[in-house]
């Protein structure tokens, strides 16, 4: 018997929670639609264009929305189980409250082992696949930065010539091993310049150790320290830099070193490692918080007011998380602890909560 009952609460859940999960995509479709259209209407394009881009960008931004997705989908399951007498049926049985709460946050718990594993990959592939797009069509198409086996490169033009800067690493803000090529607008080559490192910390770069060669004179010069005016320093550098969702979890996991050594914030690629790996956790969290709000009690009539402090609480919980976050980026305090202290929050108050439904 507990076979089947335990079939019933996995089905029922889980059907809810892909349902809830389509229903949110279908909507995120239809708001995107609109501003890709807005964006590409100036280039001619057809919708084919802004729809692809739009099922690119989505699937990121749904696995970000989970946990609001999977409170709401508990709050669904564990209201329609009380309101059709299946959680009595349920007790009757021998569960209790906790009982189906483990089993539902169980759900959750697999739901999200399944995204990082097998989901993740495929949407930062998707993700990547939709900047890269988007780049193509942007209005700073002259200014580009990307990364590669071969190091880090950077386009930059202005009026009068043309930059294509390659450099071996970035650490913190200097630019180590560089080469730097001058090219008129006609892309006439003008000069190669070779230094052991830059500083990028603005707008106007200090090269340091430096050789000049000159194309049309074919002189060689050696400078101490040189000056260059760029439209780039290590803000808008590590602005390119900071979207660690284009990476899946096991790039991040396998090639941590190797991203930083390319470019790639240290502190960016923990608090993306640490906020996949939290997910699982912060799910369960969210369908036992659910649980909470309306397993409180055995009452059949539908609780308006139950329902909306529920769904404002996980509003509050879920900016919470964003402040937490926002404190740990600015360094008030430290980014992997404001990763973990919503999840710790979470548990302490459903540790509570749980216990006291159980006796109900």
């Amino acid at each position: 018997m507990n076979k089947v009952i335990n079939k019933y609460i996995v089905l029922n859940f889980s059907k809810i929670l892909l349902l809830a999960t389509f229903i949110f995509f279908c909507l995120g479709i239809i708001l995107n639609l609109f501003e890709e259209i807005e964006y590409f209407k100036k280039y001619n394009t057809d919708l084919i264009l802004p729809f692809i881009l739009t099922l690119s960008f989505l699937p990121d931004l749904i696995i970000n929305l989970l946990p609001f997705i999977i409170f709401l989908s508990a709050i669904w399951f564990f209201r329609s189980i009380k309101l059709n007498k299946d959680l009595l049926s349920l007790k009757v049985f021998g569960l209790s409250n906790f009982d189906i709460a483990k089993l539902s946050s169980s759900i959750a718990f697999i739901f999200g082992i399944i995204v990082i594993i097998a989901i993740n990959p495929i949407t930062s592939s998707l993700l990547q696949y939709y900047e890269i797009t988007k780049a193509r069509y942007s209005d700073e198409v002259n200014h580009l930065i990307s990364f590669n086996k071969n190091g880090i490169w950077i386009k930059d033009q202005t009026e009068e010539r043309k930059l294509i800067v390659n450099a071996e690493s970035l650490d913190n803000e200097i630019l180590k091993d560089v080469t730097i090529y001058t090219f008129l607008n006609d892309d006439n080559l003008l000069s190669r310049v070779n230094a052991d490192s830059v500083d990028i910390s603005n707008m106007v770069w200090i090269l340091k150790n430096v050789k000049v060669f000159n194309f049309e004179n074919s002189k060689n010069e050696k400078y101490e320290v040189m000056e260059l005016n760029t439209n780039y320093d290590i803000l808008k550098i590590n602005s390119i830099f900071k979207n660690t969702h284009t990476l899946s979890f096991f790039n991040l996991v396998n090639n941590y070193h190797f991203l930083i050594k390319r470019g790639y914030n240290e502190q960016k690629l923990k608090e993306r490692i640490h906020s996949l790996l939290s997910l699982p956790i912060y799910l369960v969290l969210m369908v036992l918080l659910a649980a909470i709000f309306i397993l409180s009690d055995m009452k059949k009539t539908n609780n308006i007011s139950i329902f909306f402090v529920s769904i404002f609480t996980c509003v509050a919980v879920y900016y919470l998380k964003d402040l937490s976050m926002a404190l740990g980026q600015t360094g008030k305090i430290n980014l992997l602890l404001s990763i973990w202290i919503p999840i710790i929050i979470l548990s302490i108050f459903s540790s509570i909560g749980i216990i006291q439904i159980n006796e109900k």
